[in-house]
């Protein structure tokens, strides 16, 4: 298998925002732009792995700005890493006001993606050739947000087994709740 580069892959999605795209704030949904995302991400890592991909995780979905609706939405793919059988996608989404030509990004997300093969099991997928220093700092941050986000789910996993409500009751004093249960007092 062949390595692929990233300029062989890259994938561009523009779609106009259409008003029945809107929710009741005249924005657009954000479930629409993730829409958008999965399916741009799909066809990137399709394209790279020459074979059917599947979700496996969406990361860093900040809406920074609005999209408004007469938008042109435009979806910028890239795969950023691969693994034996999986690959990241990351995304920067633009919004563009056509009226006056103005541009906003909108959106940078990392989707995972795995390559399925015939038999519906992960299979492998060419390796990504590298060709400047943008696609290698993309690699490698690609590896540092998977190290990152170990780490995180690591250390957050061993905490809600730690954590005790009653001995922690007393963080949720300055927050927006209210306890709705008799809870032990301390002495």
């Amino acid at each position: 298998m062949e390595p692929r580069s990233v300029r062989f892959s890259q994938t561009t999605l523009t779609e106009l925002m259409i008003p029945s795209y809107a929710n009741f704030g005249g924005k657009i949904h954000g479930g629409i732009l993730l829409s958008l995302i999965d399916k741009v991400a799909y066809a990137c890592a399709a394209r790279h792995a020459g074979t059917y991909c599947v979700t496996v995780s969406v990361d860093g979905v900040d809406f920074l700005e609005p999209v408004e609706v007469g938008d042109l939405v435009s979806l910028h793919a890239s795969v950023n890493y691969v693994g034996r059988t999986s690959l990241v996608i990351g995304i920067r989404v633009i919004a563009e006001n056509v009226k006056n030509g103005t541009q906003r990004h909108t959106n940078t997300s990392y989707v995972t993606m795995v390559a399925k093969g015939d038999d519906d099991k992960p299979t492998v997928v060419p390796e990504l050739l590298l060709e400047n220093e943008d696609d290698a700092r993309r690699f490698l941050e690609a590896i540092k947000r998977r190290e990152l986000k170990e780490n995180y789910k690591d250390a957050f996993d061993n905490a809600k087994t730690r954590l005790d409500v009653q001995d922690n009751l007393h963080k949720l004093s300055k927050q927006r709740c209210v306890i709705g249960w008799e809870t032990e007092k301390s002495e």
